[in-house]
């Protein structure tokens, strides 16, 4: 169709897809107030957010319900939505509302980093550089592509063995992207 994918948005989609399999990590903490105790929100819809860097900041614009649109629309959204956070375009609530963020440095060549969770998210994703290295498959040694995930959890809502399994989803995912297809 004359579309072009990048790896971004396969990792968006996966994003979107891990969170349904691991809903642990779609959640929020609030503090308390009041009368109020501090509560984790659990969130049923996966709003993924992506940072844009912009001059003097960044912003995270959101995907609304990114488990529930196919691949094309989840690319096509976050090419409007990027084009129109580096002109500062966006309504206020286009870059709020997300419930976890992806921040993607590997189109700079980075190959890894740790990202800074986004209050009130629990967690953050940071994408390193995909990069070309030696990978075994059954008794040879072939030329492989591989990328560094970094994923930043808030304790206090997310422990390891959630990360982890949150992780595990999300590279089943990727390793196999016929399953963000479906």
């Amino acid at each position: 169709e004359g579309v072009k994918l990048s790896v971004n948005d396969f990792i968006l989609k996966a994003a979107a897809g891990a969170l349904r399999r691991v809903p642990a990590l779609n959640c929020s903490w609030e503090t308390g107030t009041g009368d109020s105790p501090a509560a984790i929100r659990h969130h049923p819809s996966a709003h993924v957010s992506f940072a844009v860097a912009l001059e003097g900041g960044l912003v995270t614009p959101v995907i609304r319900d990114a488990h529930q649109k196919p691949l094309l629309a989840v690319s096509a959204e976050a090419r409007d939505l990027g084009q129109r956070a580096k002109t500062k375009k966006l309504s206020p609530d286009e870059f709020t509302g997300g419930t976890f963020c992806v921040t993607n440095l590997g189109m700079m060549g980075i190959d890894r980093f740790c990202a800074i969770i986004n209050p009130p998210n629990a967690a953050i994703l940071a994408v390193g550089t995909t990069v070309k290295k030696p990978v075994v498959v059954g008794e040879a040694i072939r030329i492989g592509q591989r990328m560094t995930l970094t994923l930043a959890c808030d304790h206090r809502v997310v422990d390891g063995a959630a990360g982890a399994t949150y992780l595990g989803a999300l590279r089943e995912l990727l390793e196999k992207p016929a399953l963000l297809l479906l």
